[in-house]
């Protein structure tokens, strides 16, 4: 891994307006939106949940006094004129900051450089989306890492191209070997790569309270033809909706909101919630946070999958061993529909499912 430098960092300072964490995300997520994201891909740019980046918003804007957002239908959310100054801004001040910092920082390696080791860069984490995980990550933990959302499959391709130390990913439970073997070799090599097995979680469909239109499948949604939510293409709960609809010979393009996609389990459920659509696919936790019915259909094992250096490395063991420890287990055993999965080492691809 590359090593870190020590670097000079600016941040903007609102006085009593907000605290120093708030402003350095909410710039993070307005510019996320900006670039024309979703609101949901612009909260994992900023390492917050959808919930959380919709309470930020409210409580930035009641302390600035000014409207930040707007959503409009058809349209999703986009800055306002003042929301998109402030970006503006924040993009000026730091450019020309870049240049003032430089000789201070080239004096502050030189300080530095006779004394110092430095750590390793933080492991980088690309991950499926995960509820338990994103919380586990937002309110806390003392293991160092970056972590990006990935659908399953550009996590594990992430990895493969070494863009990342550890890629997050899921499959159904009853896969057979010869498949998550030849899944898995898509992207990874089994005499360099290893896999651990984490927690087991349920998925299934996502509906209003009490499940009004009686669905029992995804081919339901096509039939009495309402309006769903997709996840986006990449992802592994995308594979499994696809894969489920051809099972069922439901045409996609026969489902109003099929090519509506977004990036999180938690969006596709404020989806439902909000009546933007009837439907959606995704994790039992996500419907339970936004209290909705949900329907399951079937159980997936979640886990990590690195190469079995940064297993043996003081910096993966650390990391691995925060997900087994109690913390991390007694969240998921709060949250509806997860189950931790006992501790073990990471091992061959055969015993990501045993």
């Amino acid at each position: 891994m590359v090593a870190t430098k020590p670097r000079l960092r600016w941040s903007w300072d609102f006085g009593p307006l907000l605290q120093d964490v708030d402003s350095a995300r909410l710039l993070r997520l307005l510019a996320g939106i900006g670039s024309g994201g979703t609101l949901g891909a612009a909260a994992d740019a900023a390492g917050i949940s959808y919930r959380s980046a919709w309470g930020l918003l409210r409580q930035c804007e009641q302390a600035l006094g000014a409207s930040l957002v707007v959503m409009e239908r058809g349209r999703g959310t986009r800055l306002t004129e003042f929301g998109a100054a402030l970006v503006e801004l924040d993009l000026a001040a730091r450019a020309a900051l870049d240049d003032v910092h430089a000789p201070w920082q080239r004096r502050l390696e030189a300080l530095l450089a006779p004394v110092a080791r430095f750590a390793p860069e933080r492991l980088r984490v690309a991950a499926s989306h995960d509820l338990a995980l994103a919380d586990w990550v937002e309110h806390g933990r003392r293991i160092r890492f970056e972590l990006f959302w990935r659908g399953s499959e550009e996590a594990l391709a992430a990895l493969g191209r070494g863009e990342c130390e550890l890629a997050g990913f899921h499959v159904p439970e009853d896969w057979p070997l010869a498949r998550i073997e030849s899944w898995l070799g898509r992207w990874l090599e089994p005499t360099t790569h290893v896999c651990l097995p984490v927690m087991r979680r349920r998925q299934g469909l996502i509906v209003a309270r009490g499940n009004p239109h009686r669905l029992t499948s995804l081919g339901d949604i096509a039939r009495r033809g309402l309006r769903m939510v997709n996840r986006q293409r990449g992802s592994g709960t995308r594979a499994l909706i696809d894969e489920l609809l051809a099972a069922t010979r439901v045409r996609p393009e026969s489902i109003a909101g099929y090519q509506h996609e977004e990036f999180t389990h938690e969006a596709v459920a404020a989806e439902v919630a909000t009546g933007k659509a009837d439907a959606a696919f995704g994790i039992e936790a996500a419907a339970a946070r936004y209290d909705l019915a949900f329907v399951p259909l079937l159980t997936e094992r979640y886990g990590f999958a690195m190469t079995q250096a940064i297993a043996d490395s003081p910096e993966g063991k650390g990391f691995l061993a925060r997900l087994h420890g109690n913390t991390f287990r007694q969240r998921l055993l709060a949250m509806p529909g997860y189950e931790p999965l006992p501790a073990r080492e990471p091992g061959n691809w055969a015993d990501f499912l045993a």
